[in-house]
């Protein structure tokens, strides 16, 4: 472990070079004459009680909106970037484009964690992508698919955050490191303690046992993202009370917690009733409208 700890230091010891004023981003730090700057003067953040509001501010905006990020979400949710310099901004997108992230990626990702403009290239950013190379196996190539499928991977930490989850997942047996980058990268950006563990605690109490559980999650990761209040509570009181279905069932196809109570369960459920016939549960709500029509008649 200590060698391993000492690896990941040495990693991190990686220089980044902040781009020089001949190699910069191509991102506008001005508006241009007759373009955004007219429109500043009705942009919301900007009432007739704001006109002394420093043009540094004013230029950040925008920078935002022309990159296509929504400045007031972005400065309300992040008032650290009303003190950050343009320059610091410019320098963590060129390092994200440096990593694959494109421009037109900018507005969803900074738009869904705007903390991202404000950190730290060296002891918050490099490390997620050093993680995402080392731990997880992410070829350079693919970071960008990766961080658009789960931008808040950019804002948390991996010592803290990322490392220990992963810890957790492997030991209940998420051995399949591709499909936890590319498909389920959300888990790892989860609370162990507050939001993964009770979703275990309940599918246990409601009668699966611990191996069942494991297995299920497992082929349903879906199962950890799922409010218990929500999601698993409601659709499992349906299920038993209404549908009188058996933990058997569930345990075969535990996707049934993945479609909507509303929507999908309960309405095919009742055509299903109305019909007199048998229907497996997968049968019932995978199959598209026109399949399962054709099925109940």
């Amino acid at each position: 472990m200590r060698v391993a700890a000492a690896a990941f230091q040495s990693s991190l010891c990686i220089s980044y070079q902040k781009p020089t004023p001949t190699h910069q981003p191509t991102i506008p730090l001005t508006a241009k004459p007759n373009s955004g700057s007219s429109s500043l003067h009705h942009h919301p953040l900007y009432t007739a009680t704001q006109t002394n509001l420093s043009s540094q501010v004013k230029e950040k905006v925008v920078c935002l909106e022309i990159m296509g990020i929504d400045s007031g979400k972005a400065l309300s949710q992040n008032p650290s970037l009303h003190s950050a310099s343009l320059y610091s901004i410019q320098s963590i997108i060129f390092f994200l484009q440096s990593k694959g992230i494109l421009q037109k990626d900018m507005p969803r990702i900074v738009g869904m964690c705007p903390q991202i403009l404000t950190s730290n290239i060296r002891t918050d950013l490099l490390p997620v992508f050093i993680f995402l190379s080392q731990d997880l196996k992410v070829p350079d190539h693919d970071f960008r698919r990766v961080i658009k499928k789960c931008p808040r991977l950019l804002i948390s930490s991996v010592n803290d955050q990322l490392r220990p989850c992963l810890f957790w997942l492997r030991r209940l047996g998420f051995w399949d490191l591709r499909a936890l980058a590319y498909h389920d990268p959300v888990l790892l950006v989860s609370s162990v303690e507050n939001t993964l563990i009770p979703k275990l605690v309940y599918l246990k109490s409601i009668g699966f046992s611990r191996d069942d559980v494991l297995d299920m999650v497992l082929r349903c990761p879906g199962l950890f993202t799922f409010s218990v209040e929500n999601n698993l509570k409601p659709k499992f009181e349906y299920f038993v009370e209404d549908m009188k279905g058996d933990l058997e069932e569930l345990m075969e196809f535990p996707q049934y917690f993945s479609f909507s109570l509303e929507k999908r369960i309960k309405p095919r459920h009742m055509e299903v009733v109305q019909s007199g016939l048998r229907v497996p549960l997968p049968l019932m709500l995978k199959s598209t409208d026109e399949e399962f029509m054709d099925l109940i008649r």
